[in-house]
């Protein structure tokens, strides 16, 4: 066999080495995006986190990786975990209330997981209160079942720190945990604010709330969005009330499912304007969420219900 011959094998091994090495990731890819998503709760951040992920995996000795997944989800999660450290400073320029960029779970229900944890607003709203290292290891455990021997592989410490860091996270999510997530129940409510606040009728509006309901507005700047958290029954409807009578009109309002909750997104010449979706509990509506910031409505995807 000549050296053309043996050059000409080399790259057929390569190119299906790195088949396989796509087949391989490409099995995984929507439990990654899953893990990025939930870590940094903005797509565009997930894909890119993705995507790193796929060049070391591709750059990779391959042949020295035992299991795969594991290889896949450690290196996603630790990418993840430096994008959170870095992520506070800029999210301190950002104009008015931030908030998780809502993806359309209606095609993707699970956004990867074998189970829909860590998804709705009220949790992730919730993650944001933890360190990046505890959010990793709350995701790994509560969305995907991972044992605490692996997190602690994947976050580099004991596995008794693993299960301290979990436990801790718990605790700081256990109001949100805790909330009735009954998707009828919360649909009945959104209606019913929504046909309130589109007549202004503050008293209608101050019955579905609680009393420390809370309204965020994630604009960034955009017109008409409020630039500071509106607390309080009284205060919420009074606010929603005063901009019924311009707010409203020449828009369409359609059904869609964000992050595993039912939610409106209103159209205005075919250009969805605002998402608004609301946490509930037996008490009311505890949370209002508006989310006016054009790059963050790209992923919402009105589908009529």
């Amino acid at each position: 066999m000549g050296e053309h011959d043996v050059a000409v094998d080399d790259a057929f091994d390569a190119h299906d080495d790195l088949d396989e090495a796509l087949r391989i990731f490409d099995a995984h890819r929507r439990r990654l995006f899953g893990i990025a998503y939930r870590m940094l709760s903005t797509v565009a951040d997930a894909e890119d986190i993705v995507q790193e992920t796929w060049i070391r995996w591709q750059n990779t000795d391959r042949s020295k990786i035992q299991e795969p997944v594991a290889f896949l989800t450690t290196i996603t999660t630790r990418l993840a975990i430096n994008v959170l450290q870095s992520s506070h400073t800029r999210r301190e320029i950002y104009i008015g209330p931030w908030l998780p960029e809502p993806v359309n779970t209606d095609d993707d229900p699970a956004l990867g997981a074998e189970r829909a944890e860590a998804l709705q607003f009220a949790i992730l709203l919730t993650l944001e209160k933890l360190t990046p290292t505890e959010r990793a290891a709350y995701i790994l455990r509560e969305a995907f079942d991972y044992p605490y021997p692996r997190i602690a592989e994947v976050i580099s410490s004991s596995v008794v720190s693993a299960r301290q860091l979990v436990s801790r996270a718990r605790a700081h999510l256990s109001s949100a945990r805790d909330t009735p997530t009954d998707a009828t129940a919360q649909r009945r409510l959104l209606e019913a604010f929504l046909t309130a606040a589109r007549k202004g009728d503050a008293h209608e509006l101050e019955a579905l709330f609680a009393a420390d309901v809370v309204s965020y507005t994630d604009g960034n700047g955009a017109k008409l969005a409020a630039r500071i958290p509106v607390i309080g029954r009284e205060r919420v409807a009074k606010f929603v009330a005063a901009f019924a009578h311009h707010f409203w009109t020449g828009k369409t309002i359609d059904w869609v499912h964000v992050n595993g909750q039912t939610a409106a997104t209103l159209t205005e010449n075919g250009v969805i304007t605002t998402m608004v979706t609301a946490t509930t509990s037996s008490d009311g509506i505890l949370q209002l969420l508006w989310v006016m910031s054009p790059q963050k409505l790209s992923h919402v995807g009105a589908v009529s219900a």
